[in-house]
């Protein structure tokens, strides 16, 4: 679903790229009040909406909603950007627009134990009630399954079940503004938003590399190829690639 052409009427092939001039002059326009301006730079920025909604599309959500959802924080980032910060417009929006989709997804999470495992766990609680009244202390699991004729870990599981989940969108502090749930506690080395951050950073600074230097930090950083390859592949010295990576190197760190 998420790799589908069209969302929410919209033929995603065909979504506009702004260049940076544009944007700027746009944003000029719409702190001035031109809503043509505004609609025109939230067009032109809606692939940022869409590069966001990969990282949920093993939710189980329909890309749509997902797409209308994230199109709400991407309306939110135009709104509140401020140029003088001196931040690309992406870099800010990207975690207002996952911010969206998370309150979102917690809002529409349900998890449902079926009534049969209810029953049993109910069972297993009432058990348990009689055995710590009849021997004065509490039963353990293995003696709760002999008193219903139940295997212990199908009591394990039932008693599981009904437990209070706590969700990942759980909110654990709220100052009033935007809250932060478990999820934003856990730790996920693939998918963190600021590697994600940086991956944009990342891609930022090498669009302002010459060609041949682009060819090689793509070749050595992103292919693993040794200075030798590149050497070899490029028709000049490994020295000479040696030099070009660490001018290349540099630039970006200037840029990022």
């Amino acid at each position: 679903m998420i790799n589908k052409v069209e969302i929410c009427g919209v033929n995603t092939s065909k979504l506009p790229v702004l260049s940076n001039e544009e944007k700027v002059e746009l944003f000029a326009r719409i702190k001035k009040g031109d809503k043509e301006a505004r609609d025109k730079f939230i067009n032109g920025n809606l692939r940022l909406v869409l590069s966001v909604i990969q990282k949920f599309s093993n939710r189980g959500e329909y890309a749509d909603d997902l797409f209308q959802v994230g199109c709400i924080g991407l309306v939110k980032s135009v709104d509140n950007f401020d140029l003088s910060q001196n931040v690309k417009f992406s870099t800010y929006a990207v975690p207002m627009i996952i911010g969206e989709i998370r309150r979102y997804l917690r809002d529409n999470s349900s998890i449902r134990v079926s009534r049969s495992l209810r029953d049993t766990a109910y069972k297993a609680l009432g058990a348990k009630e009689r055995l710590t009244a009849k021997n004065e202390n509490e039963p353990t699991i293995e003696e709760i399954a002999k008193e219903l004729g139940m295997e212990k870990e199908d009591v394990v599981f039932a008693l599981d079940a009904i437990q209070e989940p706590v969700s990942i969108y759980e909110p654990v502090y709220n100052d009033g503004t935007d809250a932060i749930f478990v999820m934003d506690q856990l730790s996920d080395e693939k998918n963190l938003d600021e590697n994600w951050l940086e991956e944009i950073s990342l891609k930022e600074a090498m669009k302002k590399l010459g060609d041949r230097e682009k060819h090689i930090i793509n070749l050595r950083f992103f292919k693993g190829r040794t200075q030798m390859e590149v050497a070899k592949e490029l028709g000049i010295s490994q020295a000479q690639v040696s030099r070009l990576e660490k001018s290349a190197l540099g630039n970006m760190k200037k840029n990022m």
